[in-house]
Parts: structure tokens; sequence; C-alpha cells
């Protein structure tokens, strides 16, 4: 029976991934291992890891996970207070999906949306 998922999203600095997603997005290092050329974050219930590729070109990534979430308005109240840059074609509204979102682009142009059923 499958349970959960993690992600595995690609990051050309370590550093500069783990500071976005925690300043940015309140995220914090999972485990307490520091492994050369991977990180592991979590927020809440969910976990993202990332895989060094120092080449990667961000122009050229399509990187891509959906995240579902409660209380949507706040969230993204709370990174607009924090100057976090939301997609120029992402911002937050209801579809006809039956879903409210928003999208962002992290530094190395992954592209995280974040979605709440209405």
């Amino acid at each position: 029976m499958l349970t959960d998922i993690s992600p595995k999203l690609p990051m050309r600095d370590k550093n500069i991934t783990r500071d976005y997603y925690s300043t940015q997005l309140g995220f914090k290092v999972f485990g307490s291992a520091n492994y050369d050329g991977y990180l592991m974050m979590g927020k809440d219930q969910i976990q993202i890891h990332f895989f060094e590729f120092k080449e990667l070109d961000p122009k050229e990534n399509y990187g891509q996970v959906y995240i579902r979430t409660e209380n949507i308005d706040a969230f993204y109240n709370s990174l607009l207070e924090k100057h976090t840059a939301i997609h120029p074609n992402g911002k937050l509204e209801s579809k006809p999906w039956g879903q409210r979102e928003f999208s962002i682009l992290d530094p190395d142009n992954n592209l995280l949306t974040f979605g709440q059923h209405i």
C-alpha cells in the first residue's frame, strides 16, 4: 500500500536552496545527517528532497511539484509578507477544476504549485 511521497528536485547550490526553503517557505532541514550533494527539507506533513546538479540550466529545468494545503489564503498572504516572488502566471485564484491555487519558482526554477480543494 502506498503511504507517502517525497519528490526529488534538482538544485545547483545546497546553501541557496536550504536558505530559500527555510526563510521564504518555512521549511526545516529534515534529518540530522549532512549528506554531500543531497538535501531533505520538510514542513508540516510533507518533505521535498533535492539532489545536486551543478550544471543545471534553470531555463531548461522543468521540475514541478503540486502541494495540497489547507488555509491556502493565509499561506499565500504569509508568503507575500515575506516578499516571496509569486509566479507571474500563478497568482492565487480559484480554478474551474475545483482547486484554489498559486505557484512559485524556487532559485533553480522548480515550479511549486500549492492547491486547496474548494
